[in-house]
């Protein structure tokens, strides 16, 4: 199944974040916090502005965004976890 939002959200993918700290001390799963960085999966086609004209996202798919810790709506699709948010959530493109 193929989930395309609408407007000016997004779809993300929540990067795995690593299991060990640079010292060897692997954390466990209950401490771990939810990693702020996501790869966009999909777009919607961009908001309209108030004059009426399309536009256009600035992120595109495949971009690696940072956005706030308790940005965005939780889905899962296909057993796997995404988040939906507005283009204007997102804080910064990872380049």
């Amino acid at each position: 199944m193929s989930l395309r939002p609408l407007s000016d959200r997004i779809l993300v993918e929540r990067v795995k974040e690593d299991e060990k700290t640079k010292g060897g001390i692997i954390i466990p799963d209950t401490a771990k916090e939810k990693p702020a960085e996501g790869k966009v999966v999909s777009t919607g086609n961009g908001r309209m502005g108030e004059d009426g004209k399309l536009l256009p996202m600035d992120v595109k798919v495949g971009d690696r965004v940072l956005f706030s810790k308790y940005g965005g709506t939780e889905v899962k699709i296909d057993g796997v976890d995404y988040l939906i948010m507005r283009q204007d959530d997102v804080l910064g493109i990872v380049e």
